[in-house]
């Protein structure tokens, strides 16, 4: 079993920057991916980005390109997020998945474990 934990979400107003963490517990894998998405009220759970474990493929989604950078270490993943603007607004969600591969999977369905979500509010 795989336990995921997110922290570093708060309150911030436009322009600002802040980093979400992912730590990782339990089995460890070679060649998964894990991958960042968010939820706004009202809205469907959209990916972010992501990136697999041991190849280090990159994806983001239009929105978060050029602003956000995903990156890790041994057990966390990170989610560097810099010019925040009010529609970043949302419920942040890591995940990961157990399935080798060497692209970046974007679908929610292709996720095998979820964290509880970290509240990201941004005010203009």
């Amino acid at each position: 079993q795989v336990q995921l934990v997110e922290s570093g979400g708060g309150v911030v107003q436009a322009g600002a920057s802040l980093r979400l963490s992912c730590a990782v517990s339990g089995r460890t894998f070679t060649g998964f991916a894990m991958g960042w998405f968010r939820q706004a009220p009202g809205k469907e759970r959209e990916f972010v980005a992501g990136m697999t474990w041991s190849s280090g493929s990159l994806a983001y989604s239009s929105s978060a390109k050029g602003r956000f950078t995903i990156s890790r270490d041994i057990t966390t993943g990170y989610l560097q997020m810099n010019s925040l603007k009010p529609e970043d607004t949302a419920l942040y969600y890591c995940a990961v998945s157990r399935t080798k591969t060497t692209v970046v999977p974007s679908r929610r369905s292709e996720y095998d474990y979820w964290g509880q979500g970290t509240q990201v509010t941004v005010s203009s």
